[in-house]
């Protein structure tokens, strides 16, 4: 399947005003979720597998401390922000995560 081309500049600070909770990091999307503890960090690692999967796009994930994760999503083979990246982001937003962000 062909991936999206990447956004453009005007494209991508339009879309970023819907994802408010992500931040810019080079040609990354990143969100920090704390949760209440170490089972609800790992609860929330599974249910955005199970989005990923579904969408065939997968971000980078890193549980750290005892209750953090940290998301971060692009599209790989392009090198960069696609409209692919902001649909993971609000699907990932819309999740209800006992006591994250």
């Amino acid at each position: 399947m062909a991936r999206p081309a990447p956004l453009s500049e005007v494209e991508l600070s339009e879309h970023l005003i819907d994802i408010p909770l992500w931040r810019l990091d080079g040609a990354t999307l990143v969100r920090e979720m704390p949760t209440s503890d170490f089972a609800a960090a790992i609860g929330l690692v599974n249910a955005i597998a199970l989005l990923a999967e579904k969408m065939d796009h997968h971000p980078d994930i890193l549980v750290y401390g005892w209750n953090k994760v940290r998301i971060t999503v692009s599209t790989h083979d392009q090198g960069a922000i696609t409209i692919l990246d902001i649909k993971l982001a609000k699907q990932i937003d819309s999740l209800r995560i006992a006591n994250s962000e």
